[in-house]
């Protein structure tokens, strides 16, 4: 039987210097119209050219590697079958494998004028993709880093007999670690963005396994202050490279997907949180094993590139504008952090001295109740891109800390529905809140000005810490003293409403009229 014209496409073989990741073969009975619509490119996960009967490549998108082959041929029996051949590899390093499967369905369906919802907004290419990719795993790092001190300084706690209050007063020091994450994101401004990442990344790890040596709880403490300052600063510098590289409409989607990756940190953190039970100080080990690390660190390294932004950013004086963006954030961070420092920080207490629970059942707690929060968080990143950041962020804050207070003053059957509840919702809230960092400030200042808010995280993370851990001894609970916190974010909610600026699908020059001179991605 002799081919139709576009079955002289079978020669066009994939590109040899390219390793296929996925090849797939569809064939069926097609129509005129199917067969019409196949031969047209495609523009929606990835945009597609024709360059050659029944073939096409890929013009843009989130691939280092893409070919269709379109093969129209009789049936025999009057008709036409379709048969297209698909072969990429995607250009997301570390985390391809969670989009391969729905990728190559979405690919294998007619073009959609909207997204999958597990896709981006708005369209990736290669390189935003791989920058994603590899921020993602430095998050993941940031995840278990920032994780590590509240899920084991109960145990330490307990080795060292120390009260809530001397807990909650150890918590306050590690904070102090904000003045390092200023310094490091300041100099992120001078010097770019990538070797500061990946100075801060290598020094986190190490200042973190110094935990493992301390003495007391002070000296755990004393350890994990540069530690925490240096993971912090890790987590404000790969934000601020996400908005820096993807596109306007994908912003708070990026951020929901390093919190993702930085929840697999924390999940990690959680989990190793067992080995704490093989006796008093076994808690150290935790602090060890971020070392295993290096190898993907050095990987990164070789492979993260400076901030295009970064590369053409204009220095300006600070404008007005700019300072009042920079008190809203400053004060929504402290107002927030009173809350959730302690929320974190006296959890594992919570559980295991007010309900009696062991190392693995507050392990299995934690990752029960927090699975929803992975929903929360693509959902929140999801809408608040396409539909804006405030009404998704007030939501979330208000019904997150309402359902958290619910929880500390729970027993049986509760403590495992309002944390899944608070977290789910409050988990909409980190893209939400946590593109408008990078979003509000000129690129020359967007390290300072980030430092500066965490700053003020950081201080109400203390002062919370302080206070819930005075209020806790004194009341004999956590319940009530968590119930008086809770206003923090609360608070906040009513200042996004009112004072914040929607900034959804903006480019960043528009939002920084100083950076109107820099392309964007």
């Amino acid at each position: 039987m002799p081919e139709r014209p576009h079955d002289r496409s079978r020669r066009h073989g994939p590109a040899r210097r390219h390793r296929v990741q996925e090849r797939t073969t569809r064939r069926a009975p097609a129509d005129p119209a199917a067969i019409a619509a196949a031969l047209l490119p495609r523009d929606d996960l990835v945009a597609e050219r024709e360059v050659a009967p029944g073939v096409f490549e890929a013009r843009e998108g989130p691939v280092r590697h893409y070919r269709r082959t379109v093969v129209v041929s009789d049936d025999g029996a009057g008709g036409a079958t379709l048969t297209q051949t698909l072969e990429y590899r995607l250009a997301v390093p570390y985390f391809a494998w969670l989009f391969r499967l729905p990728f190559g369905r979405a690919l294998g369906r007619p073009p959609r004028a909207r997204p999958p919802w597990w896709a981006p907004p708005a369209r990736l290419d290669a390189r935003a993709a791989t920058v994603l990719g590899l921020l993602a795993a430095l998050a993941v790092v940031f995840g278990y880093l920032n994780t590590l001190f509240s899920q084991t300084v109960a145990f330490a706690a307990e080795q060292f007999s120390a009260s809530n209050t001397a807990q909650g007063v150890a918590g306050g020091v590690v904070r102090g670690g904000g003045l390092v994450a200023l310094a490091v994101a300041a100099g992120a401004d001078r010097v770019g963005r990538r070797p500061v990442i990946l100075a801060t990344a290598w020094s986190a790890v190490v200042a973190t396994a110094t935990g493992a040596l301390a003495p007391s709880l002070a000296g755990l403490a004393a350890s994990q202050v540069v530690a925490r300052g240096l993971g912090t600063a890790l987590l404000l510098l790969v934000g601020i490279v996400a908005a820096e590289e993807v596109p306007a409409g994908t912003r708070a989607y990026a951020v929901s997907l390093l919190a993702m990756a930085g929840g697999v940190g924390a999940g990690g953190a959680v989990l190793a949180l067992s080995l704490a039970e093989l006796g008093p100080g076994a808690w150290r080990i935790l602090y060890l094993l971020p070392l295993a690390a290096a190898p993907g660190l050095l990987h990164v390294g070789r492979h993260l590139p400076e901030s295009r932004r970064y590369a053409v950013a204009r220095r300006a004086p600070a404008s007005a504008t700019t300072r009042s963006r920079l008190l809203l954030l400053a004060v929504s961070g402290l107002l927030t952090s009173l809350f959730v420092a302690p929320q974190s920080q006296f959890n594992n207490r919570f559980l295991r001295t007010e309900r009696g629970f062991s190392a693995p059942r507050i392990s299995l707690l934690t990752i029960v109740s927090g699975l929803p929060g992975s929903v929360g968080i693509v959902l929140g990143g999801r809408i608040a891109d396409v539909r804006g950041r405030r009404v998704v962020a007030a939501v979330a804050l208000v019904g997150g800390t309402l359902a958290t207070v619910a929880y500390f003053a729970s027993r049986g059957w509760p403590l495992w529905v309002w944390p899944t509840v608070g977290t789910a919702l409050s988990a909409a809230a980190i893209p939400a809140l946590g593109v408008y960092g990078p979003e509000l400030f000129p690129t020359a200042r967007r390290g300072r000005a980030n430092g500066l808010v965490a700053v003020c995280g950081l201080v109400g993370s203390a002062a919370g810490l302080l206070a819930a851990g005075a209020l806790s001894d004194r009341l004999g609970s956590l319940a009530p003293a968590m119930a008086i916190l809770g206003v923090g974010p609360l608070l906040v909610a009513a200042l996004v409403v009112l004072a914040y600026p929607e900034t959804a699908g903006q480019e960043l020059e528009a939002l920084n009229p100083e950076d109107r001179a820099a392309p964007g991605p």
